[in-house]
This record gives structure tokens, C-alpha cells and sequence, in this order.
């Protein structure tokens, strides 16, 4: 079985990578980025091969178990540009009112609350 080789390419810089923005995975899966201390991050994925954001769509991240990791493995991830509210980028911010909507949706606080308490 060939093994398929990651795109370097479409990996992200860690200096890229912010609180509250929003990346689209090769794998159609959206990542919202909730906290950041250190090294780590946690983050809210959504379901892969998800469609395309419309500007009125909510966060697309209803049920999703929050994961904690290296910012590091995290941007060695394989990205993509995607578009919204017209505008085409590898990363969105998310105002305030959404990215406190992907916190709720993935009941996010406990585990926001003890990366920073570490």
C-alpha cells in the first residue's frame, strides 16, 4: 500500500497562527482556533468533507469534542484557501460573537480555562 506523501506546501507557519481564526483543511474540515499558551493550542474541528461557508452560516462545530495540541502539529496539517464573505485567504478571524458560538458548540470553556490555568 503507497503511503501518500503531505504537501509541505500547503502546511501553515506557526507564526500564521492566531487565536479566533478560522482554517480550512484539505480534508473540506474547518478548524477554529479557541486558545493558545505555550506551545499548545486547543481547537474546534468540525466534520470533514464539510461544504462551503455561506457569510450566514453559524459555526460549524455543533457536538464537536474540543482537541488540545502542538501548535506545531497543528500547522503541519495540510491547508487551503477558501472564500468567505468574499474574501479568498488561508485564514479568516472570526469576529467575537462567532468565535464565542464555536466555543459554546464544542463546550470549549473547561478545557480553555485549564490550558491557560497551566
Amino acid at each position: 500500500m503507497k503511503k501518500n506523501k503531505k504537501n509541505k506546501n500547503l502546511w501553515l507557519k506557526e507564526s500564521e497562527i492566531a487565536v479566533g481564526d478560522l482554517y480550512f483543511t484539505t480534508a473540506n474540515q474547518y478548524r477554529a482556533v479557541l486558545a493558545m499558551k505555550g506551545n499548545f493550542l486547543i481547537y474546534a474541528p468540525s466534520s470533514e468533507g464539510m461544504a462551503s461557508l455561506s457569510p450566514d452560516s453559524k459555526m460549524p462545530f455543533d457536538n464537536s469534542p474540543v482537541k488540545k495540541c502542538q501548535i506545531a502539529t497543528f500547522a503541519q496539517k495540510e491547508y487551503q484557501t477558501f472564500d468567505w464573505h468574499s474574501v479568498t485567504a488561508i485564514k479568516h478571524q472570526l469576529n467575537n460573537t462567532q468565535l464565542a458560538e464555536a466555543i459554546a458548540q464544542c463546550n470549549a470553556k473547561a478545557a480553555i480555562e485549564a490550558l491557560l490555568a497551566e
